[in-house]
């Protein structure tokens, strides 16, 4: 027995590995690399998985893991950034996706239940993939990468709350207890972790921070513990893992954890996703040919379309909202352990995990060129999303009731924030610009001249008469924006001082040669040394000019480091 298993586990990693080897050269995530092998490995393919009942254990170790890493991602400090768009967006989402999904699969035939079952799991989205994704592009401080961290916060509490009821359910309890007792006992936890996470367990990590063996062990020690004495009070062990994960999130050392946790996260995801292989029938997937393209047709492009009209409710650019939405094309790790709860309860047929697993396979794929391209995607499509944007004519016909004002600032986020008071103090008529609705709210309220706009919209800045103004900064690390200003502005022949922003050297220097007189990158310059430039240099071409070619060769050092 132990031989035999040893080797069926061996045989499983050579052919996780070579899976792993294929999605690496395609640049997708390695998750589809886990379910690929699951789907190779299991009976429908090789069929090397007989010890069932281990493999599902260790499944059920790999879901724990799953759940503390997502909890790790989840900082929930960052939801207090974006408020009430964050609950709305994402619970938005939910409620209509899972509408509209349980509409398509019913006139598919599946019966009422399952219908449900399908469209709720449908309705998240993989936070593992979208804050990678984000991450590696740079993009989760930007306003949609927060507003997606976010509804994803939103969205995982949801999927907690539905797997506790799942669980309660499995207990044989009623409706009544479930919105009674087990309710109760929802709140108190969620309250006893709160306070543990602000008061407790930051010192614990601190300390264990002194040794890194001493950390990896305090953290796989309290995911288990967590998630053990959850399960004995009834919430179940993913719950516990992914409040053990939340708890821990907010500390500095949560990125040194996960990629502590990582290696064994992926180890038992693998048997995992082997598990999930197991239920994955060809003769079932042809039968539900046209069920399944329904459903990835609707993943990637219902998703993001709903998101965007959410979005525009809101208030919200269609940039913003296209940006976003293209972040749900996928579903999520947990439409997979929903299911699996479905099925295992008798309430949902075993060719759910069939659909899923396929839909699953496709969208992730997919969405993550989504997510690396959105905004080249956007720009393609920018004439034919007009229709999200019903307030640009309002807000430009508003601005061009403004006088003329001396220095105009695109975006309000830090760096613009702390420039508003610099140039307060300059005593000239200035406008902010930002197509943040919270943001101009905010500003109005502060009784600062603000309109709704987008920096790199022609057509805005013409009705805006940018090129008439003496000062024109922009804090919106955003190459494409930068470069489409500048455009503007040499078009019109702007005789003024021209300020953009740009995250990489590269990228500065491509707006230098577009005719910028400073641009502010923030890996090199912080926002506090620029508020001095300003203060010293105000709106004088020259000063800038002087300015510039201390920061050019700044520039330059970093790009030859880089190269190095």
């Amino acid at each position: 027995m132990p031989e035999s298993l040893f080797f069926q586990i061996g045989g499983v990693m050579v052919i996780a590995a070579a899976c792993a080897f294929l999605m690496r050269s395609l640049k997708q995530p390695m998750i589809i690399a886990y379910m690929l092998a699951g789907i190779i490995i299991g009976p429908a393919v090789l069929s090397l998985t007989n010890e069932s009942g281990v493999f599902e254990t260790l499944a059920q170790i790999g879901i724990a893991f799953l759940l503390f890493t997502v909890g790790l991602s989840l900082n929930w400090r960052r939801i207090r950034e974006v408020g009430a768009v964050a609950v709305a967006s994402g619970l938005g989402q939910i409620v209509v996706t899972s509408a509209a999904g349980f509409l398509v699969l019913y006139a598919f035939g599946f019966d009422l239940l399952t219908s449900l079952f399908i469209g709720i799991a449908f309705s998240f989205s993989s936070t593992i993939i979208i804050v990678k994704m984000l991450a590696d592009k740079d993009d989760l401080d930007t306003l949609y990468g927060k507003i997606t961290v976010g509804f994803l916060i939103v969205q995982d509490l949801v999927a907690m709350v539905i797997l506790l009821v799942l669980g309660a359910i499995g207990r044989g309890e009623t409706i009544s207890q479930i919105l009674g007792w087990s309710l109760l006992k929802g709140i108190l936890v969620v309250i006893l972790f709160w306070l543990l996470s602000t008061f407790v367990i930051p010192h614990l990590v601190k300390f264990a921070a002194g040794s890194q063996e001493l950390l990896l062990i305090f953290s796989l020690g309290w995911c288990f513990a967590v998630a053990g004495i959850l399960s004995f009070f009834g919430f179940g062990m993913e719950i516990g893992a992914l409040i053990a994960g939340v708890s821990l999130s907010g500390t500095h050392y949560q990125h040194e954890i996960n990629s502590r946790v990582k290696p064994l996260r992926d180890f038992f995801l693998i048997l995992f996703f082997i598990v999930l292989g197991t239920q994955l029938h060809p003769a079932a997937a042809t039968e539900m040919f046209w069920p399944i393209v329904a459903m990835v047709v609707f993943v990637l492009i219902g998703n993001p379309l709903i998101m965007m009209v959410v979005m525009r409710a809101l208030g919200y650019h269609p940039e913003t909202g296209f940006l976003t939405g293209t972040t749900t094309a996928q579903i999520s790790e947990f439409s997979f352990i929903m299911l699996g709860a479905g099925v295992a309860l008798g309430l949902v047929s075993p060719t759910a995990m069939t659909l899923t697993t396929v839909v699953g396979l496709i969208t992730i794929a997919v969405s993550t060129y989504f997510i690396k391209e959105n905004e080249f995607i956007y720009e393609k499509f920018q004439p034919l999303l007009r229709i999200f944007e019903k307030q640009r004519v309002r807000h430009a016909a508003r601005a061009r009731r403004l006088a003329s004002p001396s220095v105009i600032l695109f975006g309000c986020h830090r760096t613009g924030e702390i420039l508003i008071e610099e140039i307060q103090k300059m005593r000239r008529k200035f406008l902010v610009v930002d197509y943040d609705p919270h943001v101009l709210e905010d500003l109005l309220k502060r009784k600062i001249s603000a309109v709704y706009g987008d920096a790199g919209d022609e057509d805005f800045l013409r009705e805006l008469r940018v090129e008439k103004t003496k000062l024109v900064l922009s804090s919106i690390p955003d190459v494409t924006t930068s470069l489409e200003l500048l455009s503007y502005l040499r078009e019109t022949n702007f005789k003024g001082t021209a300020i953009v922003a740009a995250r990489t050297p590269e990228e500065a220097m491509d707006c230098y040669a577009a005719g910028a007189d400073y641009v502010i990158v923030p890996s090199i310059l912080g926002a506090e040394k620029f508020r001095d430039l300003l203060k010293r240099n105000q709106s004088e071409a020259k000063q800038w000019k002087k300015s510039r070619k201390i920061e050019k060769a700044d520039v330059c050092k970093e790009i030859e480091l880089d190269r190095e």
